[in-house]
This record gives structure tokens, sequence and C-alpha cells, in this order.
């Protein structure tokens, strides 16, 4: 896994940043600026838990709002336009030249989508807090109510710095290449679908669901052990591979957890909330990816 040296010597990774050394950053002048995008599908609201407790300075970004396009056929998550993530992303101080970090409760499905989302728009510099507000409360470290006002920052959003795929592009990943299917298992295989109106999978994608990506606390595991996860599903040097979801929030975790183990991914934004929009396209279920 990329690292680089942080201030006074401190260690951090080029995708990930654990609670110690984040610490160590913010003491400086001046320190990252940090999204809070706590979310849950299904509730409860994310800014619930931001107003209970904070990283200090942390403002809340809201990813239906802010890190989302309005839902409809594209999807329940598509992207943002481009001018409305910028001005969220301006009035949260986020600058270009300034590293953005971004966490959530502690399992980074939603803190990936804030990752993914800013990487795409071309922020050069953002990583994940490993393991989340849990993480950095559980070390003892302050925490706040305190809503801060930051001053405007200059990010000039930048589409199309990481790789996507609409349904077409889905498809032909999963018929030559390598497509994961990050939701539960029993989503996958079509047993049961808690928010979209057809249950199962897309033809040809595999079951790999974003749990296995993660330690129990919560933080990524070692890059060398999801490697060998990714290429137990059948990641291959030179193969395509892609990543979707219920709504491209869980996948970016997926990608983040590819990129962490060296593999190129790209994300199926819109995925199967809008892969069912159009009802001439294939659905499979069952255990394997033909169904």
């Amino acid at each position: 896994m990329n690292q680089r040296a942080g201030r006074d010597g401190v260690l951090v990774s080029a995708l990930l940043v654990s609670a110690g050394a984040l610490a160590a950053e913010l003491a400086h002048d001046p320190p990252p600026v940090l999204l809070d995008v706590r979310w849950r599908l299904g509730g409860p609201p994310g800014i619930d838990g931001y107003r209970q407790g904070h990283l200090p300075g942390a403002v809340f970004a809201d990813l239906d709002r802010d890190l989302s396009g309005p839902p409809g056929p594209a999807g329940r998550h598509p992207l943002p336009g481009p001018a409305a993530f910028q001005a969220a992303m301006r009035a949260a101080g986020v600058s270009r030249d300034r590293p953005v970090v971004v966490y959530d409760d502690g399992d980074a499905m939603s803190a990936a989508r804030g990752w993914w989302t800013l990487r795409y728009f071309g922020h050069p510099d953002v990583r994940v807090l490993d393991g989340g507000y849990r993480a950095w409360a559980g070390a003892g470290l302050p925490v706040t109510t305190a809503e801060p006002a930051p001053a405007p920052g200059d990010f000039t959003a930048d589409p199309g710095q990481m790789p996507v795929l609409d349904a077409a592009g889905a498809q032909a990943v999963a018929q030559t290449g390598l497509l994961l299917d990050a939701r539960a298992a029993e989503r996958y295989r079509g047993e049961t679908e808690p928010v979209d109106p057809v249950a199962g999978h897309i033809p040809g994608a595999v079951s790999a669901p974003t749990a296995g990506n993660a330690n129990p606390d919560g933080t990524f595991k070692d890059p060398a052990e999801l490697a060998a996860r990714f290429a137990g599903l059948g990641a291959v040097s030179g193969a395509a591979v892609g990543s979707y979801c219920g709504s491209g929030v869980t996948a970016a975790h997926e990608v983040l957890a590819l990129t962490l183990a060296g593999i190129p991914a790209a994300l199926y934004v819109g995925s199967w909330s809008n892969w069912v929009s159009d009802p001439a396209r294939p659905v499979a279920a069952g255990p394997g990816p033909s169904g």
C-alpha cells in the first residue's frame, strides 16, 4: 500500500489515516478539512449522530444532498452535478491544496462514497479515517457538539477523475472481466430485496459483500488480505474490474478496498437501482453468477 510521510514524520496511508495519526495532523495549522458523512440506509439521519458528537472542526456532509444527485431512473444515489457538488464542498471549506479526511460511524461504507466522489471530481488528497468516529472516540480523543462555520473553500469540480460504468459497461465487465456485487449475499441471491422493486443480480456478477473487506472493528483488512480475497473472486492481472451495489454507496467501499489491494476498479454509480429501472435488462437469481 502506498504510504507517504506526514508532518513530523508520521506515516499515513495515501488512502487511510488512523485516529492517532489524524490527531497529530490536526495539531498543525492548517489542519486537514474534516467531513463527517455518517449515513445509514433506512436511517436514522446521519446529522443526528453528528449533532450528538463529532470530531472537532468537522463539517457534516449529507450523502443524499451533497454526495448524490436527485434520485430517479439513474439510481437512488446518482452522481451530483459538478456545480452542485462544487458549491457544497466549497461551503464545507474544501480547497484543492488542502487535504481532506472523511469519516462515518466506523465501517467506512458512507465515508468511502465521500472519498470516491471527491476523487471523481478531482480532489488530489482525500483519505478515510480508518475505523471512523468509533475508533476516534474509542481512543479517548476529543469530540464536540460545536458546529463550525468554515471559511469558504476554492475547490473546483473537475469530473471524470475516477473510472465509472453505466449499465452497458457493467454488463460488458460482467461478461468479459469481473463485476463484483457488494451487497449482502441474500440480496445477490434474490432471496430478499428491502429497497428496490426487483430482487436478484446482474447476470455474470460475482457476490462479494463488503463485510469481507473489514475487520470486526470496521477497519480495513491488510492490503495483502484484500488482494488474496479479490484474487479468489477472480481478479486477475489485466482484466477489467467493476463494482456495484444497491445505489453506488457500499460499492464505493469495494472500490476503495480494491484500490488498497492495488487493483484498479470502476464504480457503477447507478448500480442495481439503475439496472432495474429498465425492465428489458436481464436479472439473475441464485448463488452463482448466472443464477
